[in-house]
């Protein structure tokens, strides 16, 4: 708990697994909706376009979460640099 206090540790890496299964979590449901929504009822072209949302929406939240765990990485590794530079 010390380490949370006083940034010892970052806690945004952690959550970013959860806000990712989040996010696929809001894609798989736009994805449903799209296709399932209107009066119409289903058709091909709203399934396809359902599924074009899923897959672009999971797509985009993965690369999304890496270029974020990226920059945490890239915050480790600069330290790691200057604590042995420092010995």
């Amino acid at each position: 708990m010390k380490s949370i206090f006083f940034f010892d540790s970052m806690l945004t890496p952690k959550l970013i697994t959860f806000v990712y299964w989040l996010l696929l979590l809001v894609a798989l449901i736009s994805g449903f909706s799209f296709m399932f929504s209107g009066y119409d009822g289903f058709s091909f072209g709203k399934f396809l376009m359902g599924i074009l949302i899923f897959v672009g929406g999971s797509v985009g939240a993965r690369i999304w979460c890496e270029l974020l765990i990226v920059l945490f990485k890239i915050n480790d590794n600069l330290k790691r640099l200057a604590d042995a530079k420092g010995e």
